[in-house]
């Protein structure tokens, strides 16, 4: 008796001892904070401590009254719009390449391609401020060699390019990490279909667009949505890194404004209110991204 009941108690005690943890430390850092956020995003606190007002939404209503929050949302749009579609295309072709030629040094692009998403973000951010500078930048110094120094600019301190010079960045960093995404669903595809699509004489671009993409459909999906929250999310730390939101505001993503209004302008009852509409974004992708997930 005493041993069966030992069988029984193990399972349940080891379940126990792996999902307590982690759970506990959700609840602590993420649902806790989250929570107090939505408490404080209907309040005037200035997150310096003292006493606050209940104000009700009167941070939410603001936030549609204030421009430069207008813009910081209009520059994460144009970033969400644009970043995630490059990035994926190009991802799918470098897998594509990588998968469906005899390259002897694959293994090696791989690598290669695959590096920038492992390494911080803030010393890449570091690394392409030093491409773009307008004096040293290698940007414009290989744009004068080749007889295009008309065309170099102050590409950070430039109102029209600031922004696009952080979803270069980001695209460079995020590609190669979509690549290895993609290149595991090519290789889940049967060689059978493969082999039975060169017999029929299929040329490798009928093979991309009659074969890979329609099988890979749900994974494009996802990536897409996946470098969606992720422009949302990294976009922040390149435009304090490179541009700090300049100029005039106009490399400014959600997340530094909110970041801006918290802990420069000490206005927090309104930084978590911009937290609260970021996370919605962000939920609202998330479900997206569930649906994508389902399959028939």
């Amino acid at each position: 008796m005493n041993k069966k009941r030992m069988k029984t108690k193990i399972p349940v005690f080891f379940i126990a001892f792996s999902v307590v943890p982690p759970v506990a430390l959700m609840v602590l850092f993420m649902i806790m904070p989250t929570i107090e956020a939505f408490r404080l995003s209907f309040t005037n606190s200035t997150g310096m401590g003292g006493s606050y007002d209940f104000v009700g939404l009167k941070n939410y209503i603001y936030m549609f009254q204030d421009s430069l929050f207008i813009l910081s949302l209009k520059n994460t749009i144009k970033l969400m719009a644009v970043i995630p579609l490059i990035t994926v295309i190009l991802a799918l072709i470098f897998a594509f390449v990588l998968t469906q030629t005899k390259l002897k040094e694959r293994g090696i692009y791989r690598v290669i391609y695959f590096m920038p998403s492992i390494i911080s973000l803030t010393v890449i951010g570091i690394i392409f401020s030093f491409i773009f500078n307008p004096t040293m930048g290698s940007l414009n110094n290989m744009l004068t060699k080749v007889g295009l120094g008309q065309l170099a600019l102050a590409w950070l301190g430039d109102s029209r390019t600031a922004l696009w010079c952080i979803g270069v960045t980001l695209v460079w960093q995020s590609t190669g990490y979509y690549m290895v995404m993609h290149i595991a669903a090519i290789d889940g595809i049967s060689p059978d279909i493969m082999e039975a699509a060169t017999i029929d004489g299929a040329g490798q671009f009928q093979k991309l667009v009659k074969i890979i993409l329609p099988l890979l459909k749900n994974i494009i999906g996802i990536t897409y949505v996946l470098s969606l929250s992720g422009t949302l999310a990294l976009s922040f730390i390149l435009s304090k890194v490179m541009t700090a939101g300049g100029p005039s505001g106009t490399s400014t993503v959600l997340l530094q404004y909110m970041y801006q209004q918290a802990f420069t302008n000490s206005n927090f009852g309104y930084a978590m209110a911009i937290a609260i509409f970021t996370l919605i974004i962000s939920i609202s992708l998330s479900v997206i991204s569930r649906g994508l997930t389902n399959r028939e």
